[in-house]
């Protein structure tokens, strides 16, 4: 952690700051190791160029922070304290400091650049974006953790899958059985999505009942030891008809166009273009209105954007989604989404999930 301190200060300093004050949870982990969400209360980083860095927190939290190995000093506050006031000794002779810009709430900004004499503000998020999306080998290794325990979501799903089951009921199996192996906490609301529900990328899972000839869509990640998975399979109930096995063999040729191309050197903008153009030339454009993905890490939508229009290359040890789509409400929908690591030579998908389709009969 120390490292990525460093490697921070060295960027302030490059860029004439003499502070920049990280309030992110996911930025504060990254940087100090130590992640924990402290809800309404001020949490933060100072970190500076040329002197030790300051965190302040909660006062009830700073054993944990302490036995994460953070080595800098630390501000505690208690509830009824105003952390602010705490803050302002180590503000002095701080002109020009970096803030995580589209993070940092009006009235926090405003506290902050009260302790300030004179100020100019300048966003730092492009910095650590850039520095958070090369992952080091523990990371990797958190996320393939992370990855192998989506996997195994899917399949308690599919194993919930019967014959007038509702889609909240088999939610509730992926997410017990997730619990039953250590997960607190789920990337994001869990979907499964059954037959013309499954039409809408981002629908609402409820009371729909499974009937014979359903497309169910699964799509659920984890967060493990700070670190999410992210992964989507479409299976097909009871039996699937033409149209529906076009349109799955129409994503899977998809994203594995798309995947062919992950590897160092390549135009992010290029994985969309590739996979955008095989399902157009299918006839199916106008039913795949996302980008292909997104970058994984600490947050499960992070940097880069896997847009079309993105010009910056994979590097090695970039994590992110690949995530066709096809959505016609009148037939379901059909999404297949792995997480990816490029590698030196290529890639790697962390999820392992099979991508034939699977007809499952009960």
């Amino acid at each position: 952690m120390e490292r990525r301190i460093e490697v921070l200060c060295e960027e302030l300093k490059n860029q004439k700051m003499d502070a920049s004050f990280i309030n992110t949870k996911e930025n504060f982990f990254y940087l100090t190791g130590f992640l924990t969400d402290p809800h309404e209360r001020l949490l933060g980083l100072l970190v500076f160029p040329n002197k030790e860095t300051v965190a302040v927190l909660p006062a009830m939290e700073k054993a944990q922070l302490e036995e994460a190995g953070f080595h800098g000093t630390i501000v505690a506050y208690e509830d009824h304290e105003d952390p602010w006031k705490k803050l302002k000794g180590h503000l002095q002779g701080v002109h020009t400091i970096g803030i995580e810009e589209e993070h940092l709430s009006y009235g926090r900004a405003k506290s902050l650049l009260a302790l300030l004499e004179d100020h100019q503000v300048k966003d730092v998020t492009d910095i650590l974006n850039r520095q958070r999306v090369i992952k080091d080998e523990k990371e990797i290794e958190m996320m393939r953790e992370a990855a192998a325990l989506a996997d195994e979501g899917v399949e308690a799903g599919v194993a919930a899958l019967s014959e007038g089951v509702t889609e909240m009921e088999v939610l509730a199996t992926i997410e017990f059985e997730m619990k039953k192996r250590g997960v607190r906490e789920m990337s994001f609301s869990t979907m499964v999505l059954f037959g013309e529900k499954a039409g809408h990328p981002h629908g609402n899972p409820g009371d729909r009942i499974l009937k014979k000839g359903d497309l169910v869509l699964f799509d659920l990640g984890v967060v493990w030891k700070g670190y999410t998975s992210d992964i989507t399979r479409t299976v097909a109930f009871g039996e699937v008809d033409a149209k529906q096995r076009e349109i799955y063999e129409t994503v899977r040729s998809a994203e594995e166009a798309s995947l062919k191309l992950s590897k160092p050197g390549t135009r992010i903008g290029n994985l969309d273009q590739v996979a955008r153009d095989i399902i157009t030339e299918a006839g199916y454009g106008d039913y795949f209105p996302h980008r292909i993905g997104h970058g994984l890490g600490i947050n499960v939508h992070e940097f880069p954007s896997m847009s079309h229009l993105n010009d910056d290359v994979l590097q090695v040890g970039m994590t992110y989604t690949i995530e066709p789509g096809i959505y016609d409400p009148a037939v379901g929908g059909v999404r297949i989404e792995d997480d990816v690591l490029v590698t030196e030579d290529g890639y790697e998908t962390l999820t392992k999930t099979t991508k034939e389709l699977r007809i499952i009969e009960k």
